[in-house]
């Protein structure tokens, strides 16, 4: 019978140190929780003070990829910024340039357009202030700099094409809802994998506009995607489009179903391209 009591009383002993010796089930869901980071970063270039916006996932352990984010004409705002954090829940070290610097925003169309046609005109205007940007992300030990791509919305989708046909050493760029008369690329030039995110009921973006756009493509055997959502009108991953369509008297509207696939068709690529 003692015999008995001390086998038991051993077996209890052990068992109950093995497990002080096992991190508990909560403590190992928590390291596993995301802790996003999301702040404002300050940098130069092209003479003048640009404020971008960086996100990322401090839990993750080792180099990040990086998605540079290109603003709508617009301007760097909440919008802009809100895309840093979901590509950082994604996994990435994901930053939103600041293209027109100290944090401008346009706050009706006449002063958006105003904003933007001086990258429109001069593509390497915005190449030098993208470039800018890249160098300061560099500067993070979480960035992964050989696995870096750029995603841009309307205006910013156009630039991120400009980009890519000016040969900036990119794996990867999506442009969403982002206009078409873009920097004709060239075989020699161009580095980036292209995905186009397109709405199919675009009134500002004309048939003749793709063909041309995608004959380019064509003709020099780009690899390249693109995607049409139907019922799309521009800008249609903005929550807040419709009701800036309707202030300003503009065709643009959020499309809830377009704005879902063309993020699950921007993942899928970037699982492809930038892993």
């Amino acid at each position: 019978m003692k015999f008995l009591f001390f086998s038991l009383a051993a077996l209890f002993c052990f068992t109950a140190c093995n497990n002080n010796m096992k991190p508990k089930a909560t403590e190992m869901e928590a390291k596993k929780i995301p802790v996003i980071i999301a702040e404002p970063v300050t940098y130069t270039g092209d003479s003048i003070t640009m404020n971008g916006f960086v996100a990322y996932d401090s839990a993750l352990q080792g180099k990040l990829p990086v998605v540079m984010i290109i603003h709508e004409w617009w301007g760097l705002n909440d919008y802009t910024k809100s895309r840093a954090k979901q590509l950082a829940d994604l996994g990435y070290l994901a930053m939103a340039v600041d293209l027109y610097g100290n944090g401008i925003n346009g706050n009706n169309p006449e002063e958006a357009t105003k904003l933007a046609t001086p990258f429109y005109t001069n593509p390497l205007t915005a190449q030098k202030r993208f470039d800018a940007a890249l160098e300061k992300i560099k500067t993070f030990p979480q960035a992964d700099t050989s696995k870096i791509a750029a995603i841009g919305y309307c205006f910013g989708g156009s630039i991120v094409l400009n980009l890519a046909a000016l040969g900036e050493n990119l794996k990867a760029v999506v442009s969403f809802h982002g206009g078409l008369r873009t920097v004709p690329a060239e075989k020699n030039t161009l580095k980036a994998k292209i995905l186009v995110c397109h709405g199919a009921a675009d009134k500002f973006i004309s048939p003749e506009e793709i063909a041309k756009f995608r004959q380019n493509l064509d003709s020099i055997g780009a690899q390249y995607t693109f995607k049409a959502y139907d019922s799309a009108l521009h800008a249609f991953t903005n929550p807040e489009a419709t009701e800036m369509g309707k202030k300003f008297n503009i065709a643009v509207a959020y499309n809830a179903a377009a704005d879902s696939a063309s993020w699950k068709d921007m993942k899928a690529f970037f699982e492809q391209y930038l892993h």
